[in-house]
Formats: structure tokens, C-alpha cells, sequence
């Protein structure tokens, strides 16, 4: 027996007001998230590029092309009702973040380390108010309790959609700093993820590349600039 798969039931998707914000409908009805909850968006930029997403669907609907629309569900279904939790954990990688965590050899990469991170600490210290320590090798690093406070503060101040936009930038690098950079607009996405494969890309250079992790992180990087364009869209 063949998979059951969605079929497009509409003709026109459209943005449109609605009580609390914006909602998207398929010839006047509205989308509902997959639990039946209201798809009630914050901004009409982001409505109106999750219509997109629905009127670009051909016969069979095809959910993973549609990451707006699964990142709005998200925030409804998944972050709102566990908010604390998800912050909690988003604000842990401050503890062990990738921007911490040094070679000690090669002379090569741990320069190259020192060069493309160290801005990005020094930047954390001064916008964010946290200054993290900097070790070598994988042994855990002790963090000052205060900075880390400060981190949690600040993610915490978040509405539920735009923690959910920093999610894949800050759990796809393993950086919450890095992703914090792209929300605050000190890097881009792209940049973010080319940060956080200094390690890969050395080890590329000596080694070869290898297929399979470049389509991985590739896979991460489409992902991570979804993310950004996300938050993007709520600040439209």
C-alpha cells in the first residue's frame, strides 16, 4: 500500500489580519497548526512569506519546503507551552559554547581559532555583558555564574517565536554566542556557519573532503539561514 500523502485542496493562499496578529487562509479558511491551534502570526511580513510557502506547494504538499510555516508551528505548539525549558537549554550551551573550546595543536588552527573567534567573545563581553572563559582541549571549562545569568536573562526577555529562531542557530553550531551574533545582527548565518567548521574545514584541508559531511553541513547551513530569515521577518 502507498503512503497517504497531502494533497493541495485550495487555489489561493492569502495574509490577512486577524485577533492577535496574522493568520493565513486557503480560500478564506484559516490554516490551523497541526494540533488545530490557531496559526496566528506576529508580523504581516512573516503571514504573508508563510502564504508564499503554501502557494508555491504543487499537487502534494510537501512539509519540509515549508520551513516558515513548520517554524510558526513550533512556536505555537512546541515552545509557548514549555517555554522556560526551552530557553534553560538553549542558555546551557553558553556553559560549553563551541567559542570556548581550543586546539592546542596545530600551531595553524589554533591561530586560526584565536583570529575568527576571540572578536566574537570580545564582542559577547561588550553587547551582551558576558564574558566566557577560553580553554584547550575538550576538558570542561568553568564559567563566571554571572555572565551565564546574564545569557539565560537575555534569552529569556524573548517572545516564543523569536526563541524559536534562535533554536537552529544556536543548536546547529553548538554556539550561543554565534547565535546570538545573528540575532543581534553582528553576523550573518552564512558567516556564523562558516565560524563554527574552523575545525572541519582544517581537517578537510589536510585530509580531503569527504561527500557526506559536506551535504550534512550544507543541510545546517540552509537550515541556520532559514532560521535567521525567521527572525527576520518578525522584526519586518
Amino acid at each position: 500500500m502507498s503512503e497517504w500523502k497531502a494533497r493541495r485542496f485550495w487555489k489561493q493562499a492569502d495574509a490577512e489580519p486577524a485577533e492577535g496578529g496574522f493568520r493565513v487562509a486557503l480560500d478564506g479558511r484559516p490554516v490551523m497548526t497541526p494540533g488545530k491551534q490557531r496559526l496566528i502570526l506576529p508580523t504581516a511580513a512573516l503571514a504573508e512569506a508563510v502564504a508564499e510557502e503554501w502557494d508555491a506547494q504543487g499537487d502534494v504538499i510537501d512539509p519540509l519546503s515549508m520551513p516558515l510555516t513548520r517554524a510558526a508551528n513550533s512556536a505555537i505548539e512546541k515552545v509557548t507551552p514549555q517555554f522556560d525549558a526551552v530557553a534553560d537549554m538553549l542558555a546551557a550551551y553558553g556553559g560549553t559554547d563551541l567559542l570556548c573550546y581550543r586546539a592546542a595543536d596545530p600551531e595553524e588552527l589554533r591561530a586560526r581559532q584565536e583570529a575568527r573567534w576571540n572578536p566574537l567573545l570580545d564582542w559577547a563581553e561588550t553587547a551582551l555583558g558576558a564574558r566566557l572563559a577560553v580553554t584547550q582541549g575538550v576538558m570542561p571549562v568553568a564559567q563566571d555564574a554571572d555572565a551565564l545569568t546574564r545569557l539565560r536573562d537575555r534569552i529569556g526577555a524573548l517572545d516564543p517565536f523569536r526563541l524559536t529562531g534562535l533554536h537552529d542557530l544556536v543548536t546547529l553550531p553548538g554556539s550561543l554566542i554565534l547565535g546570538l551574533a545573528v540575532k543581534e545582527g553582528r553576523l550573518s548565518a552564512a558567516e556564523a556557519h562558516e565560524l563554527s567548521r574552523i575545525d572541519e574545514e582544517y581537517q578537510a584541508e589536510i585530509w580531503g573532503r569527504d561527500e557526506e559531511a559536506d551535504t550534512a553541513a550544507a543541510n545546517r547551513r540552509e537550515a541556520m539561514q532559514q532560521a535567521a530569515r525567521f527572525l527576520g521577518l518578525l522584526n519586518s
